[in-house]
């Protein structure tokens, strides 16, 4: 891990194509109407620099913005989801988390996926999600208020105080922090290039009259989500309206056009995500879509409105004029604009939340259980957190519970099927194991991917001991489908029949086994030391039950019954089996120990 961990950029190679794809986008937007009208030469303007100028520009921007995300993931992912999974016990503060939390992970996206897993692990309802994605959406604003501020001038002296103390610091915080900083100035410095770029298009005269086009809101709308739904950020889509703005290339109600049309945009990533997801996902997926595509169509017919409202609450420049003077303020204007569009949508929808969890249930029903029973898959391991390895190994340890809740019911229902001689139900058992070796591999080949992205040593250690959690809990499944099912079998083929004292000895063995299991999954699941010591706690316990339920055995070897001696393997190898179970279910208690009571 140690050659991941100081890696850089943090950039995901997946993104790229997106990028250039956006890129591409906007300079057709831009630059293709006016060559195809009036040629290369038209105006004097050198194109070829211009648009290099401005790809160059726009690459620092998508870049800047993507380091300071990850910065800001990587420095406070971990207490993110805390306050997210506490603080949303009604929906107005459900809406305070989620835009805490968006504000600081920059991204609606990966905090609807963190919703996701909330809902389907029971921790949230759906109702208390329809609040933390308004909120979400509050969160995203903070980057175009940040992006209008004119700070260009200190963008290089950002990337170079950023630059040292990612290559200087010891400790993995103070380079996340090197991060982020390094990314704001490239933020800044590649608006500035953006900017310096488009400045002689200021008298092109073909291209003012293709921004004329922009007054339009409905086309203004349609182009920013096209654009967003591209590159997948309604934070980087408005920051780039900011710099056209900036350069009077377009009015503010056309900006703000933009940037609803930004907000309809971002909801294609969490859409796309979704495909192939648990019904929850997609509910979550739509309550998103339906908040920002409702919100634009009421506010619309207003924009005129809003505008007035923003031009009265921003600064202005009354000393400037022209073409100037709407580049000094239209940018605070289109920033203060889109925090106004989400907070108002937020405070008119918030009384709403009930109506519209049940509208998506009716919109999205349940599948019927016999078709959800076919499914078998990880219901929380998704692939958007994997840039953010706090929140993806979080999603690890629910996991871990998921594929905990079928090895409990494999243990619950061995021994029973066992003593009954039930061959169906012994069967099942089997293949229950089938579902525990899907969610093993999937969630091996997860922790596979986090150990890709940059990992502080902590979260190293941390996947480690997950790695060997999951294993150790596939090991005990294995021993179920593998050793008990067997002996099950081998009990009804032989017709051995098991006395009703043998029988309580096995049950009340099974269900020691049982609970140390159960606790130790929640001790992996929860990180709960706890739970952890309770399981290594019951060696004792475990070891006194083992030596009366042999002594049991070696008295019923000398009695007068047929196949007493069948009998006496057969139960000796249960309560062995089952003796390994816990030596396993032990193993995976001691992952979430200190060091020093690892050794007990």
């Amino acid at each position: 891990m140690a050659e991941q961990k100081l890696n850089p950029t943090f950039l995901d190679g997946s993104a790229l194509p997106l990028v250039l794809c956006g890129c591409g986008a906007l300079i057709a937007m831009l630059a293709g109407p006016a060559l195809a009208a009036y040629g290369d030469e038209a105006g004097g303007l050198a194109w070829g620099m211009m648009t290099v100028e401005l790809l160059g520009g726009l690459a620092i921007f998508l870049f800047g913005m993507m380091q300071m995300e990850e910065g800001l993931k990587a420095v406070a992912g971990e207490r993110m989801k805390g306050i997210l999974a506490r603080l949303t016990v009604n929906r107005f503060m459900g809406v305070g988390t989620g835009a805490l939390v968006t504000a600081v992970i920059q991204s609606s996206s990966v905090t609807t996926v963190l919703v996701v897993g909330f809902i389907s692990a029971g921790l949230m309802s759906l109702s208390q999600s329809v609040g933390v994605i308004m909120g979400a959406n509050i969160g995203t604003t903070i980057t175009a208020q940040i992006v209008a501020f004119k700070i260009t001038k200190a963008a290089l002296g950002m990337i170079a105080v950023g630059f040292a103390m990612l290559f200087t610091a010891r400790n993995d915080h103070t380079r996340h922090y090197g991060v982020m900083l390094m990314g704001l100035g490239m933020v800044f410095f590649g608006m500035h290039v953006m900017s310096e770029a488009m400045e002689p298009l200021r008298t092109y005269e073909p291209f003012l009259t293709l921004m004329k086009t922009m007054d339009n809101p409905l086309v203004g709308v349609l182009i920013a989500l096209v654009f967003t739904a591209i590159i997948q950020s309604s934070s980087a889509s408005t920051g780039i309206v900011i710099v056209m703005a900036s350069q009077g290339f377009i009015s503010l109600q056309a900006g703000i056009a933009l940037a609803f049309g930004a907000n309809i945009g971002t909801c294609a990533t969490a859409l796309l995500a979704v495909i192939g997801k648990p019904r929850e996902a997609v509910r979550a997926a739509v309550v998103h879509l339906l908040f920002n595509v409702c919100g634009v169509l009421i506010w619309l017919p207003f924009i005129g409105f809003i505008a007035d409202l923003v031009t009265a609450i921003s600064p202005t420049y009354p000393d400037l004029g022209g073409t100037a003077r709407l580049a000094a303020e239209t940018p605070r204007q289109i920033a203060n604009a889109h925090t106004f569009f989400n907070v108002a949508n937020t405070l008119i929808f918030i009384w709403f939340t009930t109506q519209i969890a049940r509208f998506v249930e009716w919109l999205i029903p349940d599948k019927p259980l016999a078709e959800e029973a076919v499914i078998v898959r990880p219901r929380f391991l998704q692939e958007e957190l994997l840039s953010t390895p706090s929140l993806a190994l979080d999603q690890v340890r629910m996991e871990v519970m998921h594929m905990g809740e079928t090895v409990n019911a494999m243990l619950q229902g061995i021994m029973p099927a066992i003593i009954k001689g039930d061959t169906r139900g012994l069967e099942e058992i089997r293949r229950m194991d089938d579902k525990v070796d899907i969610l093993h591999a999937g969630i091996i080949d997860y922790l596979g991917k986090i150990s890709k992205q940059p990992l502080s040593e902590e979260q190293g250690r941390e996947l480690m001991q997950l790695m060997e959690a999951v294993s150790n809990l596939e090991n005990i499944g294995d021993i179920v489908e593998t050793n008990l099912v067997v002996l099950g079998h081998d009990r009804v083929r032989d017709k051995i029949e098991v006395s009703e004292a043998t029988q309580q000895v096995l049950y009340g063995f099974q269900q020691a086994i049982t609970r140390s299991v159960e606790a130790a999954v929640q001790a992996v699941g929860q990180r709960n030391e706890r739970a952890g010591q309770v399981v290594i706690g019951m060696k004792e316990e475990i070891n006194r039950i083992a030596d009366s339920a042999a002594a049991h055995e070696a008295r019923r070897l000398i009695a007068e019954e047929p196949n007493r001696i069948p009998a006496y393997v057969l139960e000796v190898d249960l309560i062995e089996k089952q003796k390994r179970i816990y030596y396993f279910a032990k193993r995976m208690a001691k992952t979430v120990m200190p060091a020093v009571l690892q050794r007990g």
